[in-house]
């Protein structure tokens, strides 16, 4: 497989053990690049910044967590795609005709019409809202955790 698309919480399974971090980093292993929206980034520094108000990291622990995702971006390890009007447009387009229960966040809407936009047939995530919205948009939701 040369590429896969992982929402913000795989992100950060790849830098932090956690529950499921073993799956999600055998799945990285087997993948060329991994990619995810731009705005993946903010989420990703407010998630490590939750393990400090949580208790369970530090501030240098949340230094180093940022400092290894920016290299590992920086390394194209890592690829954020760019967010577009067209990326938008998507977005309230699948919001217009979704079932009124659909649970769906803005941002995670944001990595669902990423995704369907640059060609990936799947997303990668162990959010139940993002995985049950992913046919929305015409991709596979997929969780390596079992």
């Amino acid at each position: 497989m040369s590429a896969a698309y992982y929402d913000t919480n795989y992100l950060l399974k790849l830098q932090i053990t956690e529950t499921g971090t073993a799956h999600v980093r055998n799945h990285a292993a087997t993948v060329v690049e991994i990619h995810s929206a731009h705005h993946g980034r903010a989420e990703f520094a407010s998630a490590a910044f939750r393990k400090v108000r949580e208790g369970v990291a530090t501030p240098a622990d949340y230094r180093r967590l940022m400092a290894q995702f920016n290299a590992d971006i920086a390394a194209t390890a890592i690829v954020l795609l760019p967010l577009t009007d067209v990326i938008l447009n998507r977005v309230e387009t699948v919001f217009a005709s979704a079932p009124p229960t659909t649970y769906l966040r803005a941002a995670d809407a944001i990595h669902l019409a990423t995704a369907a936009e640059h060609g990936f047939p799947e997303i990668h995530s162990n959010d139940k809202n993002l995985l049950a919205a992913a046919t929305l948009f015409g991709l596979r939701g997929v969780n390596v955790i079992p």
